[in-house]
């Protein structure tokens, strides 16, 4: 991931992004729960917003620069 781009992390903040139209590109884990991930992909398919999968939360986090798990980031403008 490019350090120049501003990325924000956890579903909340993933839509709240998505609902402001401040995402350019969303990044899901494909073993987060479908509970946390849905809302989300409803919301870039609505807001016309690429989806980038990972195979685990783990490296989602890893690449997002934490060393915690996470389901959901986004890329703002």
């Amino acid at each position: 991931m490019k350090d120049n781009n501003k990325i924000v992390i956890g579903k909340k903040q993933t839509l709240r992004a998505l609902s402001r139209n401040e995402a350019v590109k969303i990044y899901i884990s494909k073993d987060a729960d479908l509970h946390v991930t849905k809302p989300i992909t409803d919301a870039c398919k609505e807001h016309n917003v690429e989806i980038v999968y990972f195979d685990t939360m783990k490296e989602l986090g890893s690449v997002c620069g934490i060393n915690v798990n996470a389901a959901a980031a986004a890329v703002l403008k």
